[in-house]
């Protein structure tokens, strides 16, 4: 498996399944981390989880173990798929799993980039934008569970992190 990714939930996977598939890739989505190995054909795996309403604990532990069995299936490449419109809490789920994964990883340095253009989502100066509107105004700040009332995704994301040495040192947001 070349490309190991992490969904918080089931459609956005899907769409990432098939973007990836669209581009010429052998995909599967598993839906929670397998208890068995993957098929040697496939190139992408995508362990959908359904991490992004549940205890930041809990979706930090789920991600974990997706990122463990991705490496287990010989991944050297990883993508945390979260929501295009960046829905969570000022507490998380996306910076704690992002955090972690970085930490497990070593990373010193992670890119969040929630555009995707296909379904109109973009940034601008950090600023994240569902078709033409700013995310605080497209409706997701009705949002019942996650309202989106800041589309500054830096500073959203800075409520969410630590920051602090073995973490992410800086959201680096396109």
């Amino acid at each position: 498996m070349l490309l190991g990714c992490i969904g918080d939930d089931f459609a956005g996977s899907s769409d990432l399944g098939n973007t990836l598939t669209k581009a010429g890739m052998r995909v599967t989505q598993y839906v929670g981390v397998p208890d068995a190995p993957a098929m040697p054909e496939v190139e992408a795996g995508i362990v959908a989880l359904k991490s992004r309403s549940i205890p930041v604990e809990e979706a930090v532990r789920l991600s974990l173990e997706a990122l463990a069995w991705l490496r287990a299936q010989g991944c050297t490449q990883f993508l945390f798929k979260y929501c295009s419109t960046f829905d969570s809490t000022p507490e998380g789920n996306i910076g704690p799993v992002a955090e972690a994964l970085a930490d497990a990883l070593g990373a010193r340095q992670v890119l969040v980039c929630p555009a995707f253009p296909a379904a109109g989502r973009s940034i601008y100066q950090g600023h994240l934008f569902v078709a033409d509107h700013l995310l605080s105004e497209s409706g997701m700040q009705n949002h019942p569970l996650t309202p989106m009332t800041d589309p500054d995704i830096r500073r959203w994301l800075g409520l969410q992190i630590k920051g602090s040495v073995g973490h992410i040192p800086a959201p680096v947001v396109m």
